[in-house]
């Protein structure tokens, strides 16, 4: 069964904790949570947060920064949105808003305690996860390491867990200080992608 028809991602959806939060930032947006995960899914890519583009279209990673997660996973899109493969968990499932200066907030811790324990049960074991950022890389490793250096240790907990820097446009300097990001760690993240989803 799609888990977009359970009990637990309709609650999620009609969630509004973040309302009075999300309409005091510079963006003054509603809560839109992003749900697109379905039980028996094999590949975890758990996130920080939805951003502008993404709370529009109401389809995560819809944006130049998915257009990079898809290309470092080797997927094409019809694999990458098939729920029934991948679940993509944010650690907010909201768009955070934006601050003054018109960057992206970060995911408020509210929605992870509020609501990831029980969607990670509902997904059970995952052969393999991707970690996106600082704020997945906290909540399921519970690393205190600064993400350069989680990321640096891959092999530690590869082949279940990879943690990845945010694909955004912003990480591109990050990128070409750290050419063995794609030279050693991507090769191995797409094998394994391939023993998982064939």
């Amino acid at each position: 069964m799609d888990i977009l028809d359970t009990d637990l991602s309709r609650r999620i959806r009609a969630c509004t904790l973040c309302a009075k939060r999300f309409a005091a930032t510079a963006s003054g947006h509603a809560p839109r949570p992003v749900v697109w995960f379905a039980p028996g899914a094999r590949v975890l890519v758990a996130g920080q947060a939805p951003g502008v583009r993404v709370h529009a279209s109401g389809r995560p990673f819809t944006d130049p920064s998915g257009d990079r997660l898809r290309d470092w996973m080797g997927l094409d899109a019809a694999t990458f949105y098939d729920r029934g493969r991948i679940a993509i968990v944010p650690m907010a499932f909201c768009f955070p808003g934006l601050d003054r200066a018109g960057s992206d907030l970060p995911p408020p811790a509210l929605c992870a305690t509020t609501w990831r324990a029980e969607v990670m049960a509902a997904l059970g074991e995952m052969p393999l996860t991707l970690l996106i950022g600082g704020a997945a890389m906290r909540w399921h490793l519970g690393t205190k390491a600064g993400v350069t250096a989680t990321v640096a240790a891959w092999r530690d907990t590869a082949p279940r867990v990879f943690p990845l820097p945010h694909p955004s446009w912003r990480n591109t300097g990050w990128l070409k200080r750290n050419p063995w990001f794609a030279a050693e760690l991507l090769p191995a993240l797409r094998a394994r992608l391939t023993e998982v989803l064939t």
